[in-house]
């Protein structure tokens, strides 16, 4: 650019010197270089083209320009470069120098410009996978109606079923039903936009490639050798024999495949013949106390410090009243009356600051007589009590379970997190320091969400067939957004809130004071959430001095007003939708899509298998009703209620497929980057006074993972520390690779 006018001024073509030479090297990262030619009154350059005329597309991670007085300048693009031949658009990068629309140099706003008309693409025809193109679609794609009509699904999104919008492949409608996408079935990839898939070279090492091993081989291998039969466990043993011996696959499955799945671990080949041994790791819940998971301490524990910390919500009507369709769901009066709490607590010593299961409401469809549609259970008295309290506590967890998965996991971090990532790559330049903030938060989120929808979430999935709701799985996500999400209460400050679990209190550290102080996940929830909050504003209140600013900055109005009224467009007439006019209004907008994308997954992902793993712990689904006196099964658990109570469990089947599932969805991956850092941390921003506010935000990161350790250590906090109890770690903002229940990347990315 010349500098008095920054007019656009181009340089010479430039080649690579050395390409041919380093063509064969076989290596992770390759360093190129090539000489440019510049006047001498030239500037500093702001952007570069680069061509791609081989026949292979290629990665591009950053490019250095060096020979300048004032230093470097630096290039970051991350991005995969495709061949003229197939898209012969120069590609454009941008360097590390943040510029607000309005403040961009005259020289680079034609190339901003047009580089963001080329993301969003014109929104018609299939998607290639060597696309970059963000645009938006419907939920229509999870059933197979072409394989029949226990294969169609409801289509998610539009007036009839509410759901947020999900990146659009463009794929042709299935043959039976015009208003369905047909499917791209295992093991062909689902279309994301070039840039949002994994680096080809390091697919292996991810978490996401062992997660295509297990959905893609694994999971048919176990259908294959435990048969059809759908057959329980005998004994607990049989369940510890999993951890111990493992499974024999009576199928043959190359090693390759074996290779790609260091978890669940193969163990060797029996004989020789091609048949493998699989053994799963023993789950953290069994490290400490082999028999926690029983006690009703442990139960009440895991609601404030398990995998599922966030539906606890504090009493505030006794007794409690459904607000579901009375004509569909029945009486909406709760069972529970006065005598069934007295009866309780009536002797029971008051402990510091911890919970115990008094009572245990379950219903039913109101297709029988009224007595039996709702029923409370209480502790047990006797030893046919205590196995009824055993299947009540276990009913609960199955629908927790399927609650956790499907609404506050899926819906709330996964498929509510869509459409700001879609919209921040079709209306926020690379250039805009706002999209430099979330880019780390964005990583591979878009990938592993078309994974699921191939996968896990759809007809006949993992979920479907792992989880109670079955075939209606989704609708329960569906109905919860509809229901219950609100944009401007998944913040942890407003969700503790409105749960009753804290109140407004000026004189507390962070403005509100816990009513329950020994809450693990709030308590170090909270510390994350200021600390990212803080750094948010640094970086909001640099750039933004002024209200005007942010509303002028039309790449920003654009990238919310378009987040609202087209991916969350189904509820975009809501008036609870957080406006943005000022600085304080992007803080908070921001601060709750840093927390969703990071510690929030964090807290409710990487606990899946230390807590799930072992099945009678927390299962997700339950085969039989809690039997009463008179039903025909009554017998039959009174004789021997430890084989009714594992014929309640998981069959082996769907055990086993769940625990491969969420073994690989717990595991960190070796390259992962966590809270408080950033791939080449020198290098995303220009802005030396924003490097060093982020430093400090890594500071403070690194301060609370020490103040998380503390409070591990100490036995006044009973819901974290003690005899058998496992350490509230799911926050500790770092891990090392695996399954470590513990670790807090910076987005949703598997």
């Amino acid at each position: 650019m010349i500098p008095e006018t920054k007019a656009l001024r181009r340089s010479k073509t430039a080649v690579l010197k050395d390409w041919s030479k380093k063509s064969n090297i076989k290596a992770e990262k390759v360093q190129y270089s090539a000489d440019f030619t510049l006047d001498s009154d030239f500037g500093l350059p702001g952007a570069i083209t680069v061509s791609n005329k081989h026949q292979r597309e290629f990665f591009l991670e950053s490019i250095t320009l060096e020979g300048f007085a004032s230093g470097p300048v630096h290039f970051p693009c991350n991005s995969w470069v495709q061949s003229t031949k197939h898209h012969p658009a120069k590609r454009i990068f941008f360097s590390n120098e943040p510029y607000l629309p309005s403040e961009t140099p005259p020289g680079l706003r034609a190339l901003r410009e047009r580089e963001l008309k080329d993301l969003r693409g014109e929104g018609k025809g299939v998607r290639k996978l060597s696309d970059r193109i963000y645009d938006y679609d419907i939920y229509n794609d999870l059933g197979n109606p072409d394989k029949g009509i226990d294969y169609a699904r409801p289509v998610l999104g539009g007036e009839k079923i509410p759901y947020p919008r999900r990146c659009r492949t463009g794929r042709e409608p299935t043959y039976t039903d015009s208003n369905a996408e047909s499917r791209v079935e295992k093991p062909s990839p689902m279309y994301v936009p070039r840039d949002e898939q994994f680096e080809e070279s390091k697919k292996k090492t991810f978490s996401y490639g062992r997660l295509k091993a297990v959905l893609h081989t694994l999971v048919p291998s176990l259908k294959a050798s435990i048969s059809a039969e759908n057959r329980g466990f005998n004994a607990f043993a049989d369940i510890d024999v999993l951890y111990k011996e493992g499974i024999l696959l009576k199928v043959g499955i190359q090693d390759e495949i074996w290779r790609l799945l260091p978890l669940p671990k193969v163990v060797t080949k029996i004989q020789e013949s091609s048949e493998g041994l699989l053994r799963y790791d023993t789950p953290k819940i069994l490290s400490k106390d082999k028999f926690a998971w029983l006690r009703d301490d442990e139960f009440a524990r895991q609601a404030i410090a398990g995998v599922n910390p966030v539906n606890i919500e504090l009493l505030k009507e006794f007794p409690p009243k459904s607000n579901l369709d009375p004509q569909i769901y029945g009486p909406l009066e709760s069972a529970l009356k006065e005598e069934h709490i007295l009866g309780q607590l009536h002797g029971m010593s008051v402990q510091q600051g911890t919970l115990k299961p008094i009572a245990i409401e379950l219903s039913l469809p109101p297709s029988g007589p009224p007595s039996r549609s709702k029923r409370v259970v209480t502790p047990p008295v006797d030893a046919t009590s205590n196995w009824i309290w055993q299947l009540a506590k276990s009913h609960v967890c199955s629908n927790d379970a399927g609650v956790h998965q499907l609404v506050n996991h899926w819906l709330r971090t996964h498929a509510c997190m869509e459409p700001f990532i879609l919209a921040a790559h079709r209306q926020l330049s690379a250039m805009h320091p706002i999209f430099k903030l979330l880019d780390p938060h964005m990583r591979y989120t878009l990938e592993i969400n078309a994974l699921a929808r191939q996968s896990l979430i759809n007809a006949d999935g993992v979920i479907e067939s792992c989880f109670t709701p079955g075939r209606y799985c989704m609708d329960i996500s569906a109905a919860a957004y509809k229901n219950f999400w609100r944009f401007d209460k998944e913040g942890l400050p407003a969700d503790l809130i409105r749960r009753g679990m804290a109140v407004p209190d000026s004189t507390q550290p962070h403005g509100l004071k816990l009513l329950l102080e020994d809450y693990p996940y709030a308590q170090d929830g909270l510390l994350i959430w200021f600390a990212i909050e803080n750094w948010v504003r640094t970086y909001v209140n640099h750039y933004y001095p002024s209200s005007t600013m942010i509303i002028n900055d039309t790449e920003l109005q654009l990238w919310y007003s378009e987040s609202v009224n087209v991916g969350h467009g189904d509820l975009s007439d809501a008036d609870w939708w957080p406006k943005l006019e000022t600085g304080e209004d992007l803080v908070s907008i921001l601060t709750t899509i840093i927390w969703l994308s990071s510690a929030q997954h964090a807290a409710l992902n990487f606990g899946q298998y230390p807590y799930g793993g072992y099945v009678p712990n927390r299962p997700p689904l339950m085969r039989r009703h809690i039997p009463e006196q008179g039903d025909p099964e009554f017998e039959n658990f009174h004789a021997d209620p430890q084989k009714y109570f594992l014929s309640a469990l998981p069959s082996l089947l769907q055990a086993t497929k769940f625990m491969a599932v969420v073994d690989t969805l717990s595991t960190h991956s070796p390259d992962e980057e966590y809270i408080g850092n950033r791939q080449q941390m020198s290098i995303w921003s220009g802005d030396a006074e924003i490097v060093e506010a982020f430093y400090e935000f890594s500071a403070e990161i690194q301060r609370i993972e020490k103040e998380i350790d503390r409070r591990n250590n100490d036995p006044s906090l009973r819901s974290r520390c003690g005899a058998g109890v496992l350490p509230y770690e799911l926050l500790a903002p770092s891990s090392e690779p695996g399954v470590t229940c513990r670790g807090v990347p910076n987005s949703v990315s598997i």
